[in-house]
């Protein structure tokens, strides 16, 4: 009973962070190039920094349309936000 207790508990603390680590599961063909990206973001208002890629996502460094600096994540298929930090 015991093991059946310790197990469960590894998978669901591991189950989760696996889940949390993949922001994003697109096949690379399927990918929109980053310039795609940055004018979508610049037509928003926003100040591009960087973009690159981290967890299947586009990862990008910004100041957006409110003058916050931001870490954002997108969905390098749809370009949609999938995550965003915004910084001190």
């Amino acid at each position: 009973m015991r093991q059946i207790i310790i197990t469960l508990g590894l998978a669901a603390a591991f189950g989760g962070t696996a889940l949390a680590s993949e922001k994003c599961n697109v096949a690379m063909a399927d990918w929109q190039p980053r310039e795609t990206l940055q004018a979508k973001l610049e037509g928003e208002g926003w100040k591009v920094r960087s973009i690159k890629t981290e967890d299947g996502c586009y990862e990008a460094y910004a100041i957006n349309a409110k003058g916050e600096k931001v870490e954002a994540y997108f969905n390098p298929q749809t370009l949609e936000s999938v995550d965003m930090k915004i910084e001190d």
